[in-house]
């Protein structure tokens, strides 16, 4: 009999390095990345780096984070971010470097 939690478990595979992502033989459910693993990986275009990384991911999920940290700018790159594709997830901090709380803007953006 089958662990029904293992049957739930999803494997996102989480980072930056897109040959790495290409060249590892596992199905994953989909991935994730943010602004720190790209910037690790010497990622300088964003945008390019996610057009680049959507052609590998076979229509699956893929979230990005914005790099953002004015709240006005990230709702803007949020809303920019997602439009690249059906199959983007926009991932928001709960707070900024300053401590300023995002959670109206997260509700707004939702709505």
């Amino acid at each position: 009999m089958k662990n029904k939690l293992i049957e739930n478990i999803e494997i996102y595979a989480d980072g930056a390095d897109i040959n790495f992502i290409k060249d590892i033989n596992f199905n994953f459910s989909g991935y994730t990345t943010n602004p720190t693993l790209m910037k690790n990986s010497g990622i300088k275009d964003y945008k390019k780096f996610v057009i680049d990384f959507l052609e590998i991911s076979e229509n699956k999920p893929v979230s990005f984070e914005v790099f953002a940290d004015d709240i006005n700018e990230i709702k803007s790159q949020a809303k920019i971010i997602s439009s690249w594709s059906p199959n983007i997830y926009v991932k928001i901090p709960i707070t900024n470097t300053l401590g300023e709380s995002t959670t109206d803007l997260v509700f707004d953006l939702i709505e």
